[in-house]
């Protein structure tokens, strides 16, 4: 790893970067032809971006689910047994994050907060090399504690018309009502905008590749969506006290996902960051995926030694990260008044990320490229929405009338200031 110095990384802002103007022209193009020609449009992306064979059903039946199921059960059921496992876990902590609406009264006028679900949630679930049966969890679970009544899937089809068998399982274990094989920015489009076969949803859920990324910011505004996931990143904050080897895999372990992953290692001691420099050395000729790995930590990796706790978690704030591992000789509550912004915070030597991603029960799907300066992970709140309501009395209106009144008409709304007005006067027309 590079070693740099407090300064440059005090500095440091990871951008997300710009969408390519081509890739923004076509998926722009994508979404208007579903929006024109619905299911037709989506059979013929299906053919091209897929390469499905032939016309297909898009959404599965309930033949498919249970065929799906066995295949699972016989192939996989251990694995099945450990997500579902998981899934407990993961449910048990989201159903913590519910909200109840509110109000109170204050001299016979009522004032206060409803809380309501989304009526309809489409989650988005990559298929082939990027299938992560695990963000399928993350995804559905909030939403079902959140209780939006109605969950439906969106998945690549394979060249046959199929459905990957673990996607289907798990979405039928974890309570989701639709599932349609549709990828793609064309998928994002049918969940936005709805087509003959493929309802209309409130919000979107769930990663996917920069075709599926970009359409799920052009339809933003016309539906929700959680985020527009950019390269992610992880900073081991260690001291003495930490073991090398189990900082450096740390830091291989999210330097796998993508070349452009960015990894920090913070530390008040340069012997420690040598150490866990020779560790990598020797841990990372082992891995599968070392030629990602080393990409990732050639290009975007920083180690630096602070001179103390104060500058160590400033430089920690300022990179707002989507995950911290802290693992030093120190106590969780003076870490929690420490750190402000990241995603997902990791404490002690036996707390790794994979933890979290995958079991424990927080949520996976977290802000990057410093969005944790102002967004948090994926949950319940997102799958809920507020609405303020408020009855008051006659008298409470006669009281303040003048003042309402006088502040619609010093910002130039006369039928504001008339509605009060006719109210505090008692006058109608006609």
């Amino acid at each position: 790893m590079k070693v740099v110095t407090p300064e440059s990384l005090r500095m440091y802002r990871r951008s997300s970067g710009e969408t390519d103007k081509e890739i923004l022209t076509r998926v722009a193009e994508i979404i208007d032809e579903v929006r024109e020609r619905d299911d037709e449009a989506l059979m013929d992306f299906s053919r091209e971006f897929d390469r499905v064979e032939g016309d297909f059903l898009m959404e599965v039946t309930d033949e498919e689910f249970d065929d799906a199921r066995a295949k699972v059960r016989a192939e996989h059921g251990d694995i099945l047994r450990y997500f579902l496992n998981a899934a407990d876990n993961i449910r048990r902590y989201h159903e913590r994050q519910r909200e109840s609406s509110w109000m109170f009264t204050e001299n016979g006028n009522l004032f206060g907060q409803m809380i309501t679900p989304v009526d309809r949630a489409g989650v988005y679930v990559p298929g082939g090399k990027a299938f992560y049966p695990s963000s399928v969890l993350m995804n559905i679970i909030p939403a079902k504690a959140a209780g939006v009544p109605e969950i439906v899937i969106s998945t690549p089809p394979s060249r046959k018309g199929t459905a990957n068998p673990m996607v289907l399982t798990l979405a039928r274990e974890l309570g989701a009502d639709r599932v349609f094989k549709v990828g793609g920015a064309h998928a994002i489009a049918a969940l936005a905008y709805g087509t003959q076969t493929v309802p209309q949803v409130a919000k979107i859920t769930g990663p996917g590749n920069i075709y599926v990324a970009t359409a799920k910011r052009l339809v933003s505004g016309v539906v929700g969506i959680d985020s527009i996931a950019g390269p992610s990143e992880v900073v081991v904050l260690a001291d003495h006290s930490a073991d090398p080897e189990l900082a450096a895999i740390d830091l291989c372990a999210q330097a796998e996902h993508d070349e452009n992953n960015a990894v920090f290692l913070i530390s008040p001691s340069r012997n420690f960051i040598d150490q866990v420099n020779r560790s990598l050395d020797k841990i990372i000729p082992t891995l599968e995926r070392r030629h990602i790995i080393e990409t990732s930590l050639d290009l975007h990796s920083f180690a630096v030694a602070v001179d103390d706790l104060d500058q160590a978690f400033d430089i920690v704030n300022r990179i707002a990260p989507e995950h911290i591992e802290v693992m030093m000789d120190m106590d969780s509550t003076e870490i929690f008044t420490r750190i402000r912004n990241a995603g997902a915070i990791f404490i002690g030597n036996f707390s790794p990320v994979a933890a979290g991603d995958y079991y424990c029960g927080p949520n996976h799907i977290l802000p990057t490229s410093g969005a944790a300066r102002f967004s948090s992970p994926l949950g319940v709140y997102d799958f809920m929405k507020r609405s303020s309501f408020l009855s008051i009395s006659e008298g409470y209106l006669k009281e303040k009338g003048e003042e309402i009144e006088q502040m619609a008409l010093f910002e130039g709304f006369d039928a504001h200031a008339l509605s009060v007005r006719m109210r505090l006067d008692g006058t109608r027309e006609g």
